[in-house]
């Protein structure tokens, strides 16, 4: 997929709406050769999906193997509207909270005061840093059942029309 197909993809509105959620699914291959899929917290920030998770993660040690990941942003209410991403996963050590996992996590409700003790304590549980898991999208599909569909319902939709036609 070309860079601007990407950013046609993720510039929809119903992208960035998808875009400024906050829970996405990972998927990687675990070391075992085995898949993984698990929610996550992430930011966007224009050009890459940033998660943070503490530096004894397990999905870690899979990631620094094959970096290749997928991730799943989509909603629970019908017609469900589902954006798909694909890219390489990097791993940023960083002293400290990253802003980003602050940013992932300020739409969850809490008063102004539960706010202050979360953060104190994500303060002190993480001491000594996170990784950020970066990812550049290389490939970007949006299906919101209305104007996009899985490809393999568009072809069926397709086949439903030439058999119409014929």
């Amino acid at each position: 997929m070309r860079p601007s197909e990407i950013t046609e993809v993720l510039n929809r509105p119903t992208s960035q709406e998808l875009l400024a959620r906050d829970v996405t699914r990972l998927a990687y291959v675990a070391e075992d050769g085995t898949p993984r899929a698990i929610p996550i917290a992430f930011a966007w920030n224009g050009t890459e999906i940033v998660m943070c998770t503490p530096p004894n993660a397990p999905k870690l040690a899979a990631l620094r193997v094959n970096p290749a990941v997928a991730l799943t942003i989509d909603t629970e209410a019908h017609p469900p509207m589902i954006l798909l991403v694909r890219g390489r996963a990097e791993l940023d050590p960083v002293d400290g909270i990253p802003d980003e996992f602050l940013q992932a996590n300020t739409s969850y409700e809490m008063t102004p005061e539960q706010r202050v003790t979360w953060e104190a304590e994500v303060r002190s549980l993480y001491a000594d840093g996170m990784v950020r898991i970066v990812v550049t999208p290389t490939w970007a599909k949006l299906i919101d059942f209305e104007t996009t569909l899985p490809t393999a319902v568009e072809e069926l939709v397709r086949a439903r029309e030439e058999r119409r036609r014929a």
